[in-house]
C-alpha cells in the first residue's frame, strides 16, 4: 500500500532548510516521489510507517541536520478524501485558495462547521469540513489570512501542516498511476 508523507515546517522563513528532491533521491529504494518544495511525498513502495518514519528522520538528520514532524497517511485515505469535491458549494475564484491541513490525528473536539475566521461576516479563512485527520478549507489571498492558518492547530488541539489543494490533486494523480 502506498503512503503519503507530509513534513511539517521545512523551508519556512529560512528555517529547517531541506531539498525535498535530494531527500527523495536519497530514499529512492522506497520508490518515493517528491511533490514540490515543502515536503510532500508519495511513497509507492509498501513499507511500514515505523520503517518509513525512521528512514526519513535519519536522512533528514544526516543530509540536512534538521528534525521535523513527519505525518504519514495511507494513500487510500488521500484517494478517499478526493472522491467528492469538498469545495463544490464554496466561493471560488482567483482570490480564493483551497487548502487541506493534515493533522497528526483526528481532533478530539470538532467545532460547528463551517467555521469562519475572524467572523462569519468578514471571513478570511473558512474551515468547510473535517474528515478524520484532514481539515479542508478556503482562504482569501490576503496577508492577514496566513495568520489564521496557524490558528487551526490551536482551535483543534492537534499539530498539522497545510498544503494547497492543488498539491493533493498531484498526489492523487501519482497514486492513480501505480
Amino acid at each position: 500500500m502506498a503512503s503519503v508523507v507530509f513534513l511539517r515546517a521545512i523551508n519556512v522563513g529560512g528555517a529547517n532548510l531541506c531539498k525535498p528532491a535530494q531527500l527523495a533521491k536519497s530514499l529512492s529504494k522506497l520508490d518515493i516521489v517528491n511533490i514540490g518544495a515543502v515536503g510532500t511525498f508519495v511513497v509507492r513502495e509498501s513499507v511500514s510507517d515505523s520503517t518509513l518514519r525512521k528512514a526519513l528522520a535519519t536522512q533528514l538528520a544526516t543530509d540536512f541536520k534538521i528534525k521535523c514532524e513527519i505525518m504519514i497517511v495511507p494513500g487510500r485515505d488521500v484517494l478517499k478524501l478526493s472522491e467528492n469535491n469538498p469545495f463544490a458549494r464554496q466561493p471560488s475564484g482567483e482570490n480564493i485558495t483551497r487548502f487541506v491541513s493534515v493533522l497528526h490525528k483526528r481532533p478530539a473536539r470538532v467545532p460547528a462547521l463551517p467555521l469562519d475566521l475572524p467572523s462569519d461576516k468578514n471571513w478570511l479563512l473558512r474551515i468547510v469540513a473535517i474528515r478524520d485527520q484532514f481539515v479542508l478549507g478556503i482562504y482569501r489571498r490576503e496577508m492577514k489570512a496566513i495568520g489564521y492558518l496557524g490558528k487551526i492547530e490551536k482551535i483543534l488541539g492537534e499539530p498539522g501542516t497545510v498544503r494547497n489543494w492543488n498539491t493533493l490533486e498531484k498526489v492523487v494523480k501519482i497514486l492513480g498511476e501505480k
